[in-house]
């Protein structure tokens, strides 16, 4: 089926700003409360946020087999498991519809008011219910840093690092939109100085710098996902923020791994980009050394080119944007990461989430958490208004972007922002 919404030259009669994250080529699917307080699925062409559930009652996708409840819910989740084939039909049908050739719509005054809204006449939603979560552990870079900074340097990696996408399972029920604000967490730990835990707000707040991927359903308990087909069941992409407060982890992490330290709050970004948006911006993933596992080689070991940068905003409103770093720079791909994910026969459903993993490049500037910019607090990192930081204060603000750039088309996933708050405060009664 040919990916019609790919054509660099495509124009749209919807208005498009200059280096817009959501031009034509882009389309993708997320769920918003409209100004009529109605949920609905939709999609979104520059600063336009379009009613998928009133285009199909209007009769725009005819001919496609959809239920006709189909964009009338408050997940994806049903959608996303109709398939690639589903998907793909829809984004081509949306792709004619604003065609700046295709009148009909164009022309339509009446049709127009029903199905599209401006920005600040829509509230995004949580666009899947996300059943279950698991966090990889994926960045050569980062888990070089890490290891480096807790371990001795010269065995930083793990003896299973290179065989192995290390993954662990989160918590779904915390993940939160882009603009919801995330309380500064509690728990125990372990100061230098003691000999024994306290309990307290943590003081090592910070950020991580992830994408992640959304599966379909995808197999049955039992059966492993080959690598070479793993990416036919994985929806789209959303950047993410999987937040860890660095000093509870440091106390609790044996011999389980994280858990209060990550499970307060993860945010990610509405706008689900498709796979196939981000075709044309596929690249030669990171060589392996040593060659992983028959299960896990690829054919086609491809990855994709997204450019990533984290902003911090603090309470006086400046901006600092604190690292730049890419996709690109993940050792095990996506595929990988499914494949082993599932080669034990672990089910995987519609609405899954699987996060990437810190992205940390090769450089100081490219490192994806303040861990690491702040070499576990050792230096300070220069903001903009002449303060500093080691990890993340209260009222401070971190967005997170995302953007792939290719023969004119610049297809972006929005943003993923979050300001921590203080710790929650019980109310006294009176």
């Amino acid at each position: 089926m040919p990916l019609k919404t790919n054509d660099p030259n495509k124009k749209t009669w919807i208005p498009v700003p200059m280096d817009s994250d959501f031009p034509i080529q882009n389309i993708p699917f997320g769920v918003f409360l409209t100004r009529d307080d109605i949920i609905t699925i939709g999609t979104r062409i520059g600063g336009t946020a379009i009613d998928l559930g009133a285009l199909h009652q209007l009769g725009y996708f005819e001919g496609i087999p959809l239920t006709d409840d189909i964009f009338l819910q408050d997940t994806l989740n049903d959608f996303i498991s109709d398939g690639k084939k589903t998907w793909r039909l829809v984004r081509n049908r949306i792709s004619e519809i604003f065609d700046i050739k295709n009148e009909t719509l164009q022309n339509n005054e009446e049709h127009r008011k029903i199905v599209l809204f401006t920005l600040d006449e829509i509230e995004m939603q949580l666009p899947v219910q996300i059943g279950d979560y698991t966090d990889f552990y994926s960045s050569k870079e980062h888990a070089t840093n890490v290891g480096t900074m807790f371990r001795d340097p010269e065995n930083a990696l793990l003896p299973n690092w290179l065989h192995i996408p290390v993954g662990y399972h989160g918590r779904s029920s915390s993940i939160v939109t882009s603009g919801t604000p995330v309380r500064r967490p509690m728990g125990q730990t372990m100061p230098a100085d003691a000999d024994s835990p306290v309990f307290g707000p943590s003081k090592l707040v910070d950020f991580e710098l992830e994408m992640a991927f959304i599966t379909t359903d995808a197999n049955a308990l039992g059966e492993p996902i080959p690598v070479d087909e793993a990416e036919d069941y994985i929806f789209g992409m959303v950047l993410f923020n999987d937040w860890s407060a660095r000093d509870i982890q440091k106390w609790e992490y044996v011999p389980l791994g994280p858990f209060l330290s990550k499970n307060f709050a993860s945010t990610m970004s509405p706008w689900i980009v498709t796979m196939d948006a981000l075709i044309p911006f596929k690249v030669e993933s990171t060589k392996q050394d040593p060659e992983p596992l028959p299960y896990l080689r690829q054919k086609d070991k491809k990855t994709y080119d997204i450019h990533l940068e984290v902003a911090l905003v603090t309470e006086n409103g400046t901006s600092t944007t604190i690292t730049k770093s890419n996709f690109k720079y993940m050792y095990w791909t996506m595929a990988q990461q499914l494949a082993h994910h599932t080669i034990n026969g672990c089910s995987v459903n519609s609405g899954d989430m699987m996060g990437s993993g810190t992205i940390s490049g090769p450089t100081p500037e490219s490192y994806g958490s303040m861990l690491e910019l702040s070499w576990g607090g050792k230096n300070n990192v220069a903001l903009n208004d002449g303060s500093t930081r080691k990890f993340i204060e209260d009222n401070d603000t971190v967005i997170i972007k995302g953007f792939c750039k290719k023969d004119g088309v610049r297809i972006g996933f929005g943003e993923a922002a979050t300001k921590i708050l203080p710790v929650y405060q019980p109310k006294k009664n009176k």
